[in-house]
């Protein structure tokens, strides 16, 4: 199991009320909702290895160089991602809880989770063979769902507890398409605003989809769009070739590189906390003890 864990904390966030706090009254909402989560997903779903993915570089120089919109509306004035005050140090926190349960962490300079979480079910996949789940809210990560790879999403879009499991049938199902690299396509073609990534303009979703259906792949589309002969209608056809250099561009900043740059990684779930101490005294001083408990719960009757 492969946590996207910016996508799980921010939820946390937003969705636990800051009144939850620690004894001195800091705020630890997130700290609580992501233990919780990670708990209910153990509990849920099963996995006998899990790695809580992270963010070293959340806007990559490789990505805005090639389309400088990228999340460029995210920017906060020191030049890091613009993220509410009360979350930030909470993070910490959740680094240190993590690191005394002994549940491993990984991020990787210059990228950023998704890539980690790319990178490391492509080597799972490749190598133990092991099925991996890719938890995340995020629709950008259905480009990783690979039945046949025995890799699929749980998705988080409406809460962790209503996951839905993204298989290539649900992708058909829900958006027409029937791969995960389809479905990327899509998303170049469409755009995200949320990202920066403005899209084809005059090509929703379902023009996307009626596209990639059609011709196959991005690059083919591209072909047909350079061949007056190929069968698309003159707007749609002017449409493409005039975003050409963006559709260049957007596939590196969509696409997950599945090849970092990483060491081994010790991802099984602990049989016992990693610093039992350390974890004792985190639980106390930011009142976490019930959150916790939940966690080694989980792991326990994960292990019987």
């Amino acid at each position: 199991m492969l946590l996207d864990s910016a996508s799980l904390y921010f939820r946390a966030f937003h969705g636990v009320p800051a009144s939850v706090t620690a004894p001195d009254g800091t705020p630890v909402n997130a700290v609580r909702g992501f233990l919780d989560a990670l708990a209910h997903l153990i509990t849920a779903w099963g996995p006998t290895r899990v790695v809580a993915c992270w963010d070293e570089d959340w806007r990559p120089a490789f990505r805005v160089e090639a389309l400088p919109s990228y999340k460029a509306h995210r920017v906060g004035a020191d030049g890091a991602e613009d993220a509410p005050d009360l979350l930030l140090p909470q993070v910490d926190v959740i680094v240190d809880v993590l690191a005394a349960l002994g549940i491993a962490r990984v991020g990787a300079a210059g990228y950023e989770a998704d890539d980690v979480m790319a990178t490391l079910a492509t080597r799972c996949t490749a190598t133990s063979g092991d099925p991996v789940d890719v938890v995340t809210g995020d629709r950008d990560l259905f480009q990783l769902v690979d039945d046949t790879a025995g890799v699929r999403v749980l998705y988080c879009g409406k809460g962790v507890r209503k996951a839905e499991a993204v298989t290539q049938g649900w992708l058909q199902d829900r958006y027409g398409v029937g791969t995960g690299q389809a479905y990327a396509d899509v998303a170049v073609l469409r755009g995200d605003p949320s990202d920066g990534l403005p899209g084809v303009a005059g090509v929703g979703e379902k023009t996307a989809v009626a596209l990639i259906t059609r011709y196959g792949t991005l690059q083919d589309l591209l072909a047909a769009a350079d061949d007056p002969g190929a069968g698309l209608t003159a707007g749609r056809r002017t449409k493409l070739l005039t975003a050409r250099d963006y559709l260049a561009a957007a596939p590196v900043v969509v696409q997950t590189v599945r090849d970092v740059p990483l060491g081994e990684v010790d991802d099984a779930l602990p049989a016992a906390p990693a610093d039992a101490e350390r974890l004792e005294e985190l639980a106390q001083r930011w009142g976490l003890r019930s959150s916790v408990d939940r966690v080694l719960a989980a792991l326990r009757d994960a292990r019987t």
